[in-house]
């Protein structure tokens, strides 16, 4: 069974991740300051953030490999049909890399820290980061 308390291993769309839904968890195992955001990873963004209206289009045909900065909080809608299954099981979670924060990924400690494994046919690998866009009411500003 499922738990969203639960710090879970998973190849997403760009990087190899650690999802949850307990943020303490997440900021103890990465060893980072708790007033540092998570991105919110999302099945639906319209139920946690209004898209302001210049950008819903925008928001809504492109890639999951995409963050969007709404209210100072980062979102990611998530589209890949496989990681979309499984996130389709809690709605959404907080995401951050499966690394101690400020370093490279090592399988190792991404093993040894998370409470469950999921591991599908694509492995666990690292690919290009997803860009950061800031969105306001009339204006974009990409982030990275």
């Amino acid at each position: 069974m499922l738990r969203a308390d639960l710090v879970y291993l998973v190849q997403t769309n760009t990087t190899v991740g650690f999802l949850s839904q307990n943020l303490d968890k997440l900021n103890r195992i990465k060893q980072r300051p708790p007033h540092k955001k998570f991105v919110k990873v999302v099945n639906h963004i319209s139920l946690f953030a209004r898209v302001p209206n210049k950008h819903k289009r925008r928001v809504r045909l492109t890639p999951d490999t995409n963050t969007y900065i709404i209210n100072n909080q980062a979102y990611r809608l998530i589209t890949h049909p496989i990681h979309k299954e499984f996130l389709d099981k809690f709605k959404w979670m907080y995401s951050s890399s499966a690394n101690k924060s400020a370093h490279k990924f090592d399988k190792q400690f991404a093993i040894d820290n998370a409470d469950v494994w999921v591991y599908d046919k694509r492995g666990y690998f690292e690919d290009t980061p997803s860009q950061i866009f800031k969105l306001s009411n009339s204006s974009i500003k990409r982030i990275r």
